[in-house]
């Protein structure tokens, strides 16, 4: 009877995966196409090129750079004795920013 049972059990294991492989709906042609595509290799990227800096503002910032710069002994000095200018924060940060600037532009 065990023999029975068990020979019975194997038969209703080995047809549910039969029944179960058939598919009700076939996939839609997009998926197909999409599942040959999936390998492809990718194009890279289009890179574009950067422009040429502008030499006339390169000199604009240059200069203006350098006239700030000769400020600021003058202005610590003040500092030192008490007196805080009250532009030099946003100097020295004008100064920071040309110059990150200009060294972005000149050595990229």
């Amino acid at each position: 009877m065990r023999i029975l049972v068990a020979v019975a059990l194997v038969a209703a294991l080995s047809v549910i995966p039969a029944l179960g492989g058939k598919q009700a709906h076939p996939s839609p042609p997009g998926l197909r196409e999409a599942d040959k595509q999936v390998n492809k290799p990718v194009e890279p990227p289009l890179t574009a090129k950067p422009k040429p800096p502008d030499p006339a503002k390169l000199k604009q910032e240059a200069d203006e750079l350098a006239q700030l710069s000769g400020e600021i002994p003058s202005q610590v000095k003040l500092a030192t004795q008490g007196q805080l200018p009250k532009d030099l924060p946003e100097k020295l940060k004008r100064i920071e920013k040309l110059a990150k600037h200009l060294r972005s532009e000149v050595a990229p």
